[in-house]
């Protein structure tokens, strides 16, 4: 059977690629790289074969827009990019599954436990704005040419050289400069890429929307001391608010603000019950695989 992958060149994508090549006849998509090279945003792709599994991994994340230009670069990729991809489907032949993989920034919470896929999808920023248009368009599409539809709505994400947050805090640890807040108490939802990777194969021929985490949820003490196995320095709350607020008068490009210490000291989780009792979601805790690794 044929697969497209688009995204291919990603984090994600490498390691769902590695899963994909086991059982089908693997075609990748990228700006840059693979079998079809393509913006999606700005061209609509023309395809030589039909596929039976597309996986739509390609998008735009990890950076927080400062302009109406930049944000408007997160519609651009993520939702046009999605329509020329569906459009260019239409011409090539229908597949039979499509995955998306989406993000549980679509729920627009920075606080908050166990949050359910049934629950409102109230992204205001950019990123989570463009995630849910994306779903809602692929949502719509597939019921439409009847496609079994299949929303992966990921949390941070654990690999090898991983991007954003952990990526940065993996460097600050590495040099010395990071620490806790508040003991490291809050804990936060995340994901082995390996972990999804072998998942999407599994899930593509049910459908449905699922959040995935690893059940573990870890705190940002345990996560640094994964990562380290040194005890971290640990900022008293009230110092972090004070100085905080000092970072307010500068604005978002200083290094902590009121709204960074809220988000750092909150929380943070989503309940993945729903693909461990219909599907047998399994996953491996991120610390055992951080304590192994020592990314």
């Amino acid at each position: 059977m044929n697969c497209l992958l688009t995204g291919a060149s990603g984090f994600l994508g490498k390691a769902i690629a590695v899963e994909l090549s086991k059982e089908y006849e693997l075609f990748s998509l990228s700006r840059t790289s693979g079998d079809y090279k393509f913006f999606l945003e700005k061209e609509i792709p023309v395809f030589k074969e039909k596929f039976d599994l597309v996986i739509h991994s390609a998008g735009k994340a990890h950076s927080v827009p400062k302009t109406e230009s930049e944000k408007e670069e997160f519609y651009k990729t993520n939702v046009t990019g999605t329509y020329n991809l569906l459009k260019a489907l239409e011409k090539s032949g229908l597949p039979k599954q499509f995955v998306f993989i989406s993000s549980v920034a679509v729920y627009g919470r920075e606080a908050g436990t166990e949050i359910k896929e049934s629950d409102d999808l109230n992204a205001k920023d950019a990123y989570g704005l463009s995630k849910i248009e994306a779903e809602k368009i692929i949502t719509e599409w597939c019921s439409l040419n009847n496609v079994v539809c299949t929303i992966l709505r990921l949390p941070l994400l654990v690999g090898k050289n991983p991007p954003g947050n952990l990526g940065a805090m993996i460097k600050a640890i590495r040099k010395g400069y990071y620490f806790n807040i508040d003991g490291g108490k809050a804990r936060k939802s995340m994901v082995l890429i390996k972990d999804v990777a072998s998942f999407v194969t599994v899930v593509s021929s049910f459908g449905g929307v699922y959040n995935l985490t690893d059940g573990i949820h870890p705190s940002f003490d345990k996560l640094s001391m994964a990562i380290s196995n040194k005890k971290k320095i640990s900022l008293p709350l009230g110092l972090a608010k004070f100085i905080g607020k000092i970072g307010d008068l500068i604005g978002d490009s200083a290094p902590i603000t009121s709204r960074k210490v809220k988000k750092i000291t909150s929380d943070l989780t989503f309940d993945d019950s729903k693909a461990r009792q219909l599907l047998n979601w399994k996953s491996e805790s991120t610390l055992d695989y951080l304590n192994k690794e020592r990314l």
